[in-house]
């Protein structure tokens, strides 16, 4: 199973003492990077929040916005009597010198006149739940966004595996050729080379210089590795759970038998293969940058 690291959800939730609205958004990180907007009055419940999100979320840019309101017999609000009448004798002293007098309700807009004051401890406890259960229900809608999309990349993932595969399975057929096509060579370029020189090749050289050769484009544990990693890229997929970062280690060693057999096969047919499987990894790659 994959899991996208790019995702949305929403969700609001009320009760009698608040009612909350969340919007969770993330994109591709290679860790798991967090941030979130929260009013004042949920700031305490940072911490839970925090880890209610990382239960859920192992990797990506995740942003969650909250809001939340407040019933008016809950949102208790004040007037400070003190500033605002220090507030009216100073703009009594400037209405004195221009005529013009001060209005009460130009003065409640003035900052430290209305105070919002601290709802009680069992209101602030009763939060919670409503909060907690709205960040859940926009967890679970994030989920599911992400689940879709992680279908479509494991789906696509498949079929790149697959034509990998095909091309390996082609390049094993070509592979045991490789050898005998430079013996076929080798010995029509000597005897050219004898009959205008006048001289004779010992059959023992010949051997030699084949077996080195062979060695050296010998891809038969190449071949075997990359399979094998195929296999276990397969056996990753499978997983009840997302393992993106393990899928690119493998991605990477896939890469480094690909390269090595191109490099070593010498052979036209074999790397006209090895160019398709790179274009294959390179998609896998670009796929992988967003799964979780």
């Amino acid at each position: 199973m994959l899991l996208s690291m790019t995702g949305f959800g929403n969700s609001s939730s009320e009760s009698d003492v608040i009612s909350v609205s969340a919007e969770l958004r993330a994109v591709n990180n290679r860790y798991l990077k967090l941030s979130m907007r929260l009013p004042d009055s949920l700031s305490r419940f940072e911490s839970r929040i925090e880890k209610l999100i990382r239960a859920r979320i192992a990797r990506g840019t995740v942003q969650l916005s909250l809001r939340a309101r407040l019933p008016r017999d809950v949102a208790g609000y004040s007037i400070d009597t003190a500033t605002i009448q220090a507030y009216r004798d100073q703009l009594s002293n400037i209405a004195d010198q221009n005529g013009q007098a001060p209005q009460l309700s130009e003065m409640l807009n003035l900052p430290g006149v209305v105070i919002e004051t601290e709802p009680a401890q069992e209101t602030i406890d009763a939060f919670w739940p409503v909060v907690e259960q709205t960040v859940t229900e926009s967890l679970d809608q994030f989920d599911n966004f992400r689940t879709t999309e992680g279908d479509e990349m494991q789906q696509d993932l498949t079929r790149q595996c697959q034509s990998i595969a095909d091309q390996v399975d082609a390049v094993a057929v070509l592979a045991p050729g490789v050898v005998s096509e430079y013996r076929a060579k080798l010995l029509d370029r000597l005897s050219g080379a004898v009959a205008e020189a006048g001289v004779s090749v010992v059959e023992a050289d010949v051997i030699r210089e084949v077996a080195q050769f062979a060695d050296r484009c010998d891809i038969n544990e190449e071949i075997t590795r990359l399979r094998s990693h195929l296999q276990q890229f397969h056996s990753f997929l499978d997983q009840d759970q997302s393992l993106g970062r393990k899928l690119e280690f493998l991605g990477q060693e896939m890469f480094r038998e690909i390269n090595t057999i191109g490099s070593k096969a010498n052979n036209v047919a074999i790397a006209h293969h090895v160019v398709e499987m790179k274009a294959a990894i390179e998609r896998i790659r670009e796929i992988l940058q967003n799964v979780e």
